[in-house]
């Protein structure tokens, strides 16, 4: 069995190739294929990861490659997980916004919108690739806004085998857990919303529904847990868990104000991070083999990366959910149990008759009966044996559902934006955006996108 990552060169992949290999007794993988189209970073990639496997044997064939043809040839399943553009495209997008006090934030709101301009038209490039060398394959999107680009893949390509992942989801089940000291799938999760744009209306251990006696918790200690910066009064007034991101839509003139304050966007925050691991590897890999010096340099990396997670749009400093954890072990756990721990759990539930459930972003298909058909929505799905089919959620409150079905609005005009090359669509999408507050402000966003992506950005007429 072949596994294909494309955007193999983000600093990631030694820890997927780990989790691959804590797989590899379940799922009877022959090649992994790692592919990016930045040569250099995909080569400092695979010297960590090298190090890292010192003394370790995978069972499977590990291949590095530039070229997009070699790795999709053949391959069962195929992970994109790329970013067009870099990160200096991700700077753009975030701090456009924050000029006309927007929200600038990679998948929300107009740096959302900017990345899926940019990402689609590549993907279903790539899509095409697939039809033709692999047809039979597996796509798993973790590429962001993955909600976004999964659609524009099952919809306007009309490629079914298609799956959007978010790790998200799957972080509030692991936090969940280890609250309620209990093992993943001792809990059932009632999940429904878009990507980024979701609320958990159950937990169910036993058959109880653990959510209520949750909400009291959080409600009585007066404090939210770190991952869910909300008040807990307010918490309890929704009756439901609300996703993290769900922030810059409940309070979008915080989250800005704090971006202001602060003077950067989380792009601008860890940039200089990403250039000092790049750097710091390229300096070890001029002087030789230094595999201690490898590993401290990914360990600082992470560290960095995790230790100041959703400071700056909160305002508040990092703490840590289990005090015994270290940063370090908590930062490794989270890039390896990641949007790489729930592709692989995906790719063994579809490959074996053992069902497992799975936040997910597929079509609608029913689901949310209020959402269309062919809508890509953010729900609890049953994989096995070739079968992804999401749970039925039923009716959803108001305020969940008038906002997804306004942002839900937004995202389908972003894709036509992006498939037809429509200028006045892409206005539009901008417009119709709850952050957004006028026509006026989103053409000038859009234009000081299309100016400063350049090449980046499709041709809009």
């Amino acid at each position: 069995m072949k596994l294909t990552f494309i955007g193999a060169g983000g600093v990631r992949t030694p820890l997927v190739i780990e989790s691959v290999m804590g797989f590899q007794d379940r799922i009877p993988f022959s090649e992994i294929c790692l592919m990016d189209i930045n040569a250099e970073n995909l080569d400092l990639m695979r010297m960590v990861t090298e190090v890292r496997l010192q003394g370790r044997a995978p069972n499977f064939k590990i291949k590095w490659t530039t070229d997009p043809a070699e790795a999709i040839s053949g391959s069962d399943f195929i992970v994109m997980t790329f970013r067009q553009g870099g990160i200096a495209s991700r700077v753009i997008d975030e701090q456009v916004p924050l000029k006309y006090e927007v929200l600038g934030q990679e998948t929300t709101g107009p740096g959302g919108f900017a990345m899926a301009l940019r990402t689609i038209p590549v993907l279903l490039d790539y899509i095409k690739m697939i039809r033709e060398l692999a047809p039979e394959a597996w796509l798993i999107n973790f590429t962001n806004p993955a909600g976004i680009v999964t659609e524009a893949v099952t919809k306007y390509a009309d490629f079914d085998r298609a799956i959007g992942i978010c790790d998200n989801p799957s972080a509030m089940h692991r936090s969940l857990a280890k609250h309620l000291g209990v093992e993943l799938n001792d809990l059932f999760l009632e999940y429904y919303g878009l990507n980024h744009l979701g609320w958990m209306s159950g937990v169910y251990l036993n058959g109880e529904n653990k959510v209520p006696e949750l909400i009291n918790e959080i409600k009585e200690s007066g404090s939210p847990w770190h991952w869910l910066p909300f008040n807990p009064d307010f918490i309890a007034a929704l009756g439901v868990i609300p996703n993290e991101y769900l922030l810059f839509y409940y309070y979008p003139k915080r989250s800005v104000e704090n971006y202001l304050k602060a003077g950067q966007s989380r792009a601008q925050q860890i940039q200089p991070f990403n250039e000092e691991l790049y750097d710091s590897l390229k300096t070890i890999r001029a002087e030789g083999s230094a595999p201690d010096r490898v590993v401290q340099v990914l360990k600082k990396y992470l560290e960095q990366r995790h230790g100041t997670y959703m400071t700056i749009e909160t305002g508040e400093g990092h703490e840590e959910f289990e005090e015994d954890i270290t940063e370090e072990q908590e930062a490794m756990e989270e890039a390896a149990e990641g949007y790489s721990g729930v592709a692989l759990r995906v790719i063994e539930a579809l490959t074996q008759k053992m069902a497992m459930n799975i936040i997910l972003n597929v079509p609608n298909r029913g689901a949310i009966p209020a959402m269309a058909e062919e809508d890509v929505v953010e729900v609890n799905c049953h994989v096995r044996d070739g079968l992804v089919r999401p749970f039925a959620v039923g009716s959803i409150p108001d305020h969940a559902l008038g906002l997804m079905k306004r942002v839900k609005a937004y995202e389908r005009l972003t894709i036509e934006a992006a498939v037809e090359g429509s200028y006045s669509k892409a206005v539009k999408a901008l417009a119709l955006h709850p952050l957004v507050p006028s026509y006026e402000v989103g053409k000038s966003i859009l234009d000081e996108y299309i100016k400063g992506h350049g090449k980046h950005f499709p041709t809009l007429r």
